[in-house]
């Protein structure tokens, strides 16, 4: 049996530390590079990068929580829901009393909830919403024998594997091809489904298996964990306690745990984008038979985004806390408690999007997109694949939001691939599988952070663990998309 001896208490970076390094060298860059030309085919009116001022780093982190309002304001409704669920015990008798049905079947539950994520992901972009599941899973996990990370594997690389192979995702492709579609590239979305579910099978399972084979060794040997000993105290502290296998699972327990489970099943629901998947994007035929939905935000299923998400969330706290017969003052107490739980997290989303707001406001984005796209003029379809995959992960750290960077860069890139006579639909699934990629561990994505930090687990643990997934995961996707790019004309 190895032991833990050597894993010493280690002082690494926070999650807000590292983002706030990276805004600082952005900004240093945007200086040196100011007044560097940017091509008016891409940049329209903005002819130039345009240097960072103080102000701009300094307001950098307002203007996130400014941006990024309404994400905020759901993190910490879910956090509150959450406070309250805990609170009546519920979610910690309801986790032991799954893991002792599963008891030798552990390992079939991770392949299920990845393969469950994964299918969120590729479906609607499953990627902000998942932030609430981790308090649940992890406790799962730990309880199971797992660690930690194991939770975060399954979760964000279930999730991510699949949003990386988006098939109908309306974040990714959908606005990928919207895009193309305003600049007046031609796209098949047969194609982009097809490559899209190749790229998502050959992913998730790639992840999966990755995550089943650490987990088997640290319920083997707990000292094969990746953790340093002060990770693992904090894991302990927060997601297990001696006497789960003795928890009573009451009548109580399971109506609280129904609500909890029927508010995360109407989330999932309302975000799947109905209007295109069924109704072939006819907003009238799509009113006409979900118009009723919108009782209870305003908003039909579907259409619902973080601010409906957060009222779900707060109806959900104040369903439970009836059933488990709360005071008010227990109430507000437990809820404002939950919340406070995921504000750490809500600061990492809000520092996350502040480097996105530098990015535009000095046009950086701009300028790398520029100067890649001229990169890849005139390279045979067996290097332009590769290249342009590349260059989506440099453009991905810098911009995170799938759809922004949709709408951002692919009128540049499609139309460079149709200029070269290269198929359009291919180079949607490139954007697709390069930001799905940097999305699995880049420190700019506040899903990344947020999650993480959900589970108590430094960055540098998790990329440390997960470089090597992440090289294989791209070695994949560059043959698939090699392949793709040179078959499909």
């Amino acid at each position: 049996m190895s032991s833990n001896t050597g894993k010493k208490k280690k002082s690494s970076l926070s999650a807000f530390s590292i983002l706030m390094i990276v805004m600082a060298v952005i900004c240093i860059i945007s200086v040196v590079l100011n007044g560097q030309a940017i091509d008016p085919a891409i940049g329209g009116e903005i002819a130039s990068v345009t240097g960072a001022k103080l102000s701009d780093f300094v307001m950098a982190i307002p203007n996130g929580f400014k941006d990024a309002a309404d994400l905020i304001i759901f993190i910490l409704s879910i956090g509150g829901f959450i406070g309250i669920v805990m609170k009546t015990g519920a979610l910690e008798s309801g986790v032991y009393h799954l893991v002792k049905k599963m008891k030798g079947k552990e390992e079939v539950l991770i392949v299920i909830l990845m393969i469950l994520f994964s299918a969120g992901g590729t479906t609607y972009g499953m990627a902000e919403e998942t932030i609430g599941f981790y308090t649940l899973i992890t406790a799962a996990m730990v309880a199971a024998g797992f660690d930690s990370v194991v939770a975060v594997g399954v979760i964000l690389l279930g999730a991510g594997t699949g949003v990386l192979g988006s098939t109908i995702n309306p974040f990714a492709t959908g606005a990928a091809m919207a895009a193309l579609n305003s600049a007046g590239v031609a796209n098949d979305p047969t194609i982009v489904m097809a490559l899209g579910a190749i790229l998502w099978i050959t992913s998730t399972a790639i992840a999966i298996l990755f995550v089943l084979s650490y987990a088997k060794k640290v319920k083997k040997d707990k000292g094969s964990t990746i953790l340093s000993l002060q990770e693992q105290e904090i894991m302990r502290e927060h997601f297990s306690r001696e006497d789960g296998d003795k928890l009573e699972f009451t009548s109580k327990h399971k109506l609280v745990l129904t609500i909890f489970a029927i508010t995360f099943v109407i989330m999932i629901f309302s975000l799947i984008f109905y209007q295109d998947i069924i109704f072939g994007g006819s907003e009238e035929a799509y009113l006409a038979a979900f118009g009723w939905s919108d009782v209870l935000t305003g908003t039909p299923l579907g259409w619902w985004y973080f601010m409906d998400l957060a009222a779900l969330f707060i109806i959900g706290s104040v369903l439970v806390a009836v059933v488990a017969r709360m005071s008010e003052k227990e109430f507000i107490d437990n809820f404002m408690a939950g919340a406070a739980d995921l504000l750490s997290v809500a600061l990492i989303i809000a520092t996350a999007r502040g480097i996105t707001v530098v990015m535009k406001a000095t046009h950086m984005d701009l300028y790398i997109l520029d100067v890649s796209s001229k990169m890849l003029q005139g390279v045979s379809g067996l290097i332009f694949a590769p290249m342009s995959y590349v260059v989506y992960l440099v453009l991905s750290f810098l911009v995170p939001s799938t759809s922004g960077l949709a709408g951002l860069s692919m009128p540049v890139m499609g139309g460079l691939a149709q200029a070269l006579n290269f198929n359009a639909s291919v180079m949607i699934m490139v954007f697709s599988a390069g930001s799905g990629l940097i999305n699995l561990f880049t420190p700019t994505s506040g899903v990344v952070m947020g999650g993480i930090g959900a589970a108590k687990i430094e960055y540098s643990t998790y990329l440390k663990w997960v470089m090597k997934l992440l090289v294989i995961i791209a070695i994949a996707n560059i043959i698939v998309l090699s392949i793709a790019m040179m078959v499909i004309k």
